[in-house]
């Protein structure tokens, strides 16, 4: 019998099915459900964990200082796809399992980035607060049929999103490191360069992990090279935005709009400049946030401790 600490929100109303098979695969579940934030700190978690022999996650830091004061850990699970906040060679060193539970939110996260594109094209937002204070604007808007969207990524998300927008009579193009070729010509995608991506389409949207590499990649001499009026969305990761220089751009109409689910820094400060700018849509990071993902997720990640503290290998361990 392991005990599994959770620090997934609403892992007690929306994850019952998940905490049961822990359960009856004898693991006691620790969660607390008075947390406003379900992430933990360096320092509960350096509390909490000596006792503990798996973890599933939210958006928790577990590095060496966790994984040091964490002797009978032996799994490690993302509530979700991106492990950014997992160090792997920490992980490793530790004889810690990290694993997460790809695919299972993409189509949560892929209808939300419709939803955006959609939403910042005709101003939903910016017109539902002028009638909130009893305006009544005529904003003219932009129609997605005829436009270029430009994907750059092309995993799962970025796949459901090309087959969601084929029906509007789009161009989509897309960049990836490693081109999914038959997937792009199944699709009706143009595998590209990044660097058309950015220079030619009228909406671009992020679907790439947070890396060294592409830190920042939209900023200030990026959006100098996007076209006048272009749009952007980032249901990916808030580091491959420099938040600053695109709410530059979208005050000095360089850009049109911009939808974002994700932040460098969570909660967005109170002070940050794109609270300011009039043509944005702000989720607090809610792409992966419907019930439908959450069943998924949370039977997968189960299913990862489970295999894990039984000494089999989970089929999504990612630091093997």
């Amino acid at each position: 019998m392991g005990k599994v600490l959770v620090s997934a929100s609403h892992f007690d109303t929306l994850c019952k099915e998940a905490w049961k098979l822990l359960e009856e695969n004898g693991h006691e579940v620790i969660f607390d459900a008075s947390r406003s934030f379900p992430a933990y700190s360096t320092e509960e978690l350096i509390r909490i964990l000596p006792d503990v022999d798996a973890a599933i996650i939210g958006m928790d830091v577990y590095d060496r200082r966790v994984f040091a004061h964490a002797p009978r850990l032996k799994c490690v699970c993302k509530f979700g796809v991106g492990v950014d906040n997992i160090n792997l060679k920490d992980a490793s060193e530790y004889g810690v399992k990290a694993c997460n539970c790809p695919g299972q939110n993409s189509n949560a996260v892929a209808e939300l980035t419709v939803g955006f594109i959609i939403g910042i094209l005709r101003g939903i937002l910016p017109l539902h607060k002028a009638m909130e204070k009893s305006g009544w604007p005529r904003h003219i808007g932009e129609e997605l049929a005829g436009k270029t969207v430009g994907l750059l990524g092309f995993g799962a998300i970025a796949r459901m999103v090309a087959k969601k927008l084929s029906v509007f009579d789009v161009t989509v193009k897309a960049y990836d490191l490693y081109p999914n070729e038959a997937a792009a010509k199944e699709l009706g995608v143009a595998m590209v360069s990044q660097d058309e991506i950015i220079e030619t389409c009228d909406v671009v949207s992020l679907h790439a992990p947070a890396t060294e590499e592409n830190y920042h990649l939209f900023g200030e001499e990026t959006f100098k090279r996007m076209r006048d009026g272009a749009f952007l969305v980032n249901a990916a990761r808030g580091a491959l935005v420099d938040l600053p220089a695109l709410a530059a751009a979208l005050e000095s109409g360089k850009l049109a709009g911009a939808a974002l689910d994700a932040f460098e820094e969570e909660p967005l400060p109170a002070d940050s400049p794109i609270l300011a700018c009039e043509n944005v849509i702000l989720t607090p990071h809610t792409g992966a946030e419907s019930r439908q993902a959450y069943q998924r997720v949370s039977m997968t990640a189960a299913q990862n401790v489970i295999d894990a503290l039984a000494g089999r290998e989970p089929k999504f361990w990612v630091n093997r």
